[in-house]
C-alpha cells in the first residue's frame, strides 16, 4: 500500500510503497480490534470502587424503636439498607477488570488498525525528526505542514529527548515509541505520524517479530 510520505522538514514527497504493509478484504480483523480496545480500556480500570454492607457500617445493634404502636415498619437495626446511613445492597466491591488477549489477536488488531488508517489517508510517514535541540516552534512548523489541525500521534522507533521536550507543550501532540504503540492509541488521533524506522518496527511486530 502506498502511504503519504514527507521529508524531515515537513515537505510533501508524494507517496511511497511499503512492502509488507497489511491489506485486508471485508471485515477480517475488525472483531480483533474491538476485543483489543475493550481489553485495553478494561485493563486501565483501577477496580477500587467499594461500598459497605450492613455488616461493615458503623452503628449499634440496638433496635431503633419499639416493635408496635408507631405505625411504621418494624426495624431491627439502624444499619439496615432501608435506613439512612445503612449498608448498601449489591454495591460495587473491589475487583479485577483486566482481560487477556492472545498475541495473535493483538497482532491482527494492530494490523487491521494500521490498514484502516492507511486506507483512509490518516497514516503519514515522515523520513525522520531532525531536531538538534528541543524547540517547540521548530516541531510545530513541521507539524503544520503535515496536518495543521486535529490531534496527532507521533511514533518513532526510539523517542529522543529533543522530540519529547519539543512536543510536550503542544496540546494536540502526543509522542510514543513504536514498541509501546497499541490499537487504542493508533485509532485515537486525527492522524498517526510514523517515521520510517517506526513503521518498519510496527511491520515487524505485525509479522511475528518482537512485541512488547
Amino acid at each position: 500500500m502506498k502511504l503519504p510520505y514527507f521529508q524531515a522538514d515537513g515537505t510533501a514527497a508524494g507517496e511511497k510503497d511499503f512492502p509488507g504493509f497489511p491489506v485486508f478484504e471485508g471485515e477480517k480483523g475488525r472483531m480483533a480490534v474491538r476485543q483489543a480496545v475493550l481489553a485495553l480500556r478494561a485493563n486501565r480500570r483501577q477496580g477500587t470502587a467499594s461500598t459497605k454492607t450492613r455488616a461493615e457500617v458503623s452503628g449499634s445493634g440496638k433496635k431503633p424503636f419499639r416493635q408496635k404502636g408507631t405505625g411504621m415498619a418494624r426495624r431491627g437495626s439502624s444499619r439496615s439498607p432501608l435506613m439512612p446511613g445503612g449498608g448498601i445492597v449489591f454495591g460495587p466491591r473491589p475487583r479485577d477488570y483486566s482481560q487477556k488477549v492472545n498475541r495473535k489477536v493483538r497482532r491482527l488488531a494492530l494490523a487491521r488498525a494500521l490498514f484502516e488508517r492507511g486506507r483512509d489517508g490518516e497514516l503519514l510517514v515522515i523520513a525522520g525528526w531532525e531536531l538538534s535541540r528541543p524547540k517547540t516552534r521548530d516541531l510545530a512548523a513541521v507539524l503544520d505542514q503535515l496536518h495543521p489541525t486535529g490531534r496527532l500521534l507521533l511514533a518513532d522507533a526510539a523517542v529522543r529527548e529533543a522530540l519529547a521536550l519539543s512536543a510536550r507543550n503542544l496540546a494536540r501532540v502526543r509522542v510514543v515509541a513504536s514498541a509501546d504503540l497499541n490499537v487504542y492509541d493508533a485509532l485515537g488521533s486525527s492522524r498517526l505520524v510514523c517515521t520510517e524506522a517506526a513503521l518498519d518496527h510496527l511491520l515487524t511486530r505485525i509479522h511475528g517479530g518482537n512485541e512488547s
